[in-house]
């Protein structure tokens, strides 16, 4: 690879002819842009490799096969370099578009809901809202994602700062979105990163766009006075390192400069006027050692009347980001306020330039400082690591490492899909659109096809193969084939195959009604109005019940045959009583109120102890007992409300009278993908239960089974605890009771 002189010069050659006639989507001249870039990052001590690869970045986009091309003319840690950069811009300027298109919605929505005649507010009076607060959070979380190469990082940096330039000296506004961004994620990564340099100057930029009439009020009365306030600066300074030199102390004392969004913030935080800022006089002091710091303090203390509570100790302990410094806030004789910094020259070039000054460096930590220390390439990619990690617990309190949470690839328009890691074609169709999920045939990444289940990374960009209708495959919910990982595109298959699932229950309850209604002679009876008749929304919903064996035929049956008399207030309805050598099938129900009268088990709910239960008296065959929750007993209820009566287990319901517990069947309903060895493995949780089933139904139709349970049981509890085991089955969709 050329030396760091060779390639800044090379770069710019190359890139020259492809970006002279070029403007980036904000009016600025590509190649001003990147010179700018440059010199920025020239300023904070990049190194001039890092400079080259700024015009590598926007030639990219100019390239037909850029990894290739610049490979062969500079390397592939250019190359790499570049192209990641170039992921990053088009991804965030893809998402301020999106962001602002749908800002500009909810306020058409919110405008139109109010009345015509107001006018529209500014944009930047707006408070914030929470999708821009949203959109915030993803370019973060961007920044981080592609922060593998942590000199993505310092040319977004130094690329945003020079839009903002561009801007303030066009006298243009670059938008809420950019601003926002520069103010809330970039400038507290500068921060993060010890990069003072580019955080104050980001910081009053952004806030000069966002609240130009605040912005414009301070700078208003930090210049009211400021001949004043410069003229006392300077004279003290001058006065202050004349005595430190007499004192053998070789110091350079120079005036802070003011930046307004500090001030702003420091009155908001602390709800103070603009006279009660401390910071707005101030002076930096810069020893060689650390003895010389506290030797300077201690001077200071004793020349000025000092702020106790506004001293701190950021050498001895200093800023998680690595900043070091003495700050403190003393009063002259006239009782004028001013705070007084001091540090070593170390400490000062790590508070400009943070850890970008740090790979410049080639030996050991410089002496006096002390944190985001480098002894090497990799010991200081390490530590900007850190400080990025730090950062994003900073702004989200979380502490899992965002690199292997979420990636962000492109469609082929460009648009940013966010997924979580790990996450393949398919999860990357699902997220676009449902119907593109369904159609997934096939993908390219980056112009290859690859398989389905192949897992994508960080920038890359995806198309789709769709078929022109069809459905997903059952192999994607398949875990160990590795198709879908997002829980939004599982959830979407499951919802594709239990829709299909349910079209064919109401096609199979369609033709049992309809052969019904044939073998009744009812076939001129409308499917709407005897749905409506069994209190039920639409002939769909009786088709289901039905196809789901939650609604018998026989009460269907019960319903198109004519009413039955209605039962006297004495009982004409013949009740007989059960032999004593006969044992009730009942189970020992009792009917509240009347004595020895013959009971039966519904066999549509079968109900067993301690179900909730209700009893229907019959023709001839004495009360029939179903669950309280039975659809056939809620329709015959319907039809014949005063057949109804209270009944109840009795005390001996589930101990039979030579001991052994009296067992009751009960239907378990199993819906599952089909599949060799499922009736095994459901069986086996019958088996571990201690429960025997005593008759089984399956159907099988498209890869859906459909299966009936019959088991014996003493406790209706026991079916629950068998219930939630059954949903653990591979292939299991759902269980409930009949």
């Amino acid at each position: 690879m050329p030396d760091d002189h060779q390639a800044l010069a090379r770069a710019r050659a190359f890139a020259e002819p492809l970006l002279a006639c070029e403007s980036l989507d904000t009016g600025e001249n590509t190649l001003a842009h990147a010179d700018a870039v440059a010199a920025i990052l020239r300023d904070i001590g990049g190194s001039e490799a890092m400079q080259a690869a700024t015009y590598l970045v926007y030639a990219c986009q100019y390239l037909n096969r850029p990894q290739e091309v610049i490979a062969k003319a500079f390397g592939e840690n250019y190359a790499a370099l570049a192209v990641e950069t170039n992921k990053l811009v088009r991804l965030q300027h893809q998402a301020r578009l999106k962001a602002a298109e749908a800002q500009a919605k909810k306020a058409e929505e919110r405008l139109a809901a109010q009345d015509p005649a107001l006018q529209p507010t500014s944009a930047s009076k707006q408070p914030v809202s929470e999708l821009a607060a949203s959109q915030t959070e993803n370019v973060r979380k961007m920044l981080l994602a592609f922060s593998r190469d942590l000199r993505v990082v310092m040319l977004r940096l130094a690329s945003r700062l020079q839009t903002l330039r561009y801007f303030a000296t066009i006298k243009g506004n670059p938008g809420e979105a950019l601003a926002r961004e520069a103010l809330h994620v970039f400038a507290p990564l500068a921060n993060r990163l010890g990069i003072w340099q580019i955080k104050w100057e980001m910081e009053d930029l952004a806030f000069r766009f966002l609240e130009p009439q605040t912005y414009r009020e301070v700078a208003r009365l930090l210049d009211e006075k400021r001949v004043e306030r410069e003229q006392h600066v300077e004279q003290v300074r001058a006065e202050l390192e004349q005595a430190l030199r007499a004192q053998g102390i070789e110091a350079s004392v120079q005036g802070r400069p003011k930046h307004i969004y500090s001030i702003v913030k420091k009155m908001r935080g602390k709800s103070l006027d603009f006279g009660q800022v401390f910071d707005i006089r101030a002076l930096r002091v810069v020893v060689p050692h650390i003895d010389d710091c506290y030797a300077v303090l201690a001077y200071v203390h004793a020349r000025f009347i000092p702020l106790p509570e506004e001293f701190d100790d950021y050498i001895a302990k200093p800023k998680p980001n690595g900043y070091q410094s003495l700050h403190t806030v003393v009063r002259d004789a006239q009782g004028r306020a001013f705070e007084i910094q001091i540090r070593t020259q170390a400490m000062h070039d790590h508070a400009e330039h943070g850890v970008a000054a740090h790979w410049a460096y080639k030996e050991a930590g410089a002496k006096g400082y002390a944190g985001v220390s480098a002894s090497s390439e990799y010991d200081a990619k390490i530590a900007v690591l850190r400080q990025l990690l730090a950062w994003e617990r900073d702004l989200s309190g979380a502490t899992q490492n965002l690199f292997d949470d979420r990636i962000y690839v492109l469609t082929p328009d460009a648009a940013i899909v966010e997924l979580p890691k790990g996450a393949t074609p398919v999860d990357f169709a699902y997220a676009v659109h449902t119907n593109l999920g369904h159609r997934c045939r096939g993908a390219r990444v980056d112009g290859v096809m690859v398989p389905l289940n192949t897992p994508l990374q960080n920038g890359q960009t995806v198309e789709i193969s769709a078929a022109k209708e069809g459905g997903p495959s059952r192999d994607w919910l398949n875990a160990e084939l590795g198709y879908l990982v997002g829980h939004r595109a599982k959830s979407k298959v499951r919802a594709w195959f239990n829709a299909l699932a349910l079209e064919q229950t109401v096609a199979r309850g369609r033709e049992a009604v309809e052969k019904l209604l044939q073998r009744e002679g009812k076939t001129s009876i409308r499917h709407d109005e005897l749905a409506a008749a069994l209190g039920l929304a639409s002939a769909q919903e009786l088709f289901e019940q039905v196809g789901k064996d939650e609604l018998s035929l026989r009460a269907i049956e019960a319903h198109l045959r004519p009413s039955e008399p209605a039962v006297s207030s004495d009982a004409e309805v013949l009740l007989r009583k059960p032999r004593k050598s006969q044992t009730p099938s009942s189970g020992s129900v009792l009917v509240v109120g009347v004595d020895s009268l013959m009971t039966q088990l519904a066999r549509c709910c079968k109900p067993a102890p301690p179900d909730d239960i209700r009893g229907f008296v019959t023709r001839g065959k004495g009360v029939s007992i179903h669950r309280a929750d039975c659809t056939d007993f809620a329709h015959l209820q319907r039809k014949s409300p005063d057949r109804v009566i209270d009944v109840e287990w009795g005390g001996d319901a589930q101990a039979g009278r030579d001991g052994r517990p009296t067992v009751y069947p009960v239907d378990v309903a199993v819906e599952a993908l089909d599949r060799q060895g499922l009736l095994r493995d459901i069986s086996d949780v019958f088996a571990r239960e201690k429960m025997n089933v005593i008759g089984v139904q399956t159907q099988s139709v498209k890869g859906t089974a459909w299966m009936t349970f019959t088991i014996e049981v003493s406790d209706a509890r026991q079916v629950t605890r068998a219930m939630a085991v059954l949903s653990d089955v591979q292939g299991v969709r759902s269980v409930r009771r009949k």
